[in-house]
């Protein structure tokens, strides 16, 4: 009986942590003044080759314009699975897009980036506006970006 005891013991202490190993994770997006309708914003993790490995939110409720968000467009292939229930209103010029998400921990420090696409009507389109790090040592750290993005900054809890 000890030996079952120790060995059920043993087999959930090594599973337990599988499944609590997730970080909650704060996404601020603030935009530029860029004086254009509302930017649809695609924010996405790669891996360390810049290869798509998923949607964590997408701004923009129209998903005809999606395609414009290009590099997450290509792929995520435009499967309605990858932002199913992972949308919100877009972001008019100037305001903040704020997102919370659960990620599990072995996407930080893996070499995992956070990526952010943009798209305003009429207006030039942004592959990669934004690229960071998904690391312990960029929570908190602001990054520019290089298009409607004025600032971007992901915070680990």
């Amino acid at each position: 009986m000890k030996k079952f005891l120790f060995a059920l013991g043993l087999t959930t202490a090594m599973a337990l942590p599988a499944y609590a190993q997730a970080r909650e994770v704060t996404f601020t997006t603030q935009l530029s003044d860029y004086g254009g309708d509302g930017a649809y914003l695609a924010l996405y993790l790669t891996d360390d080759d810049g290869k798509y490995h998923g949607t964590l939110w997408i701004a923009g409720e129209k998903s005809k314009y999606y395609k414009h968000l290009r590099d997450w467009a290509r792929g995520s292939g435009l499967s309605q699975a990858e932002y199913d229930g992972l949308t919100g209103a877009s972001v008019t010029s100037g305001r903040t897009l704020k997102v919370t998400l659960e990620l599990e921990d072995a996407l930080i420090d893996s070499g995992y980036q956070v990526r952010v696409d943009t798209s305003v009507e009429d207006m030039r389109d942004n592959r990669a506006d934004v690229v960071a790090p998904l690391t312990t040592e960029g929570s908190g750290k602001t990054v520019s970006g290089r298009g409607y993005v004025h600032s971007f900054v992901y915070t680990l809890k």
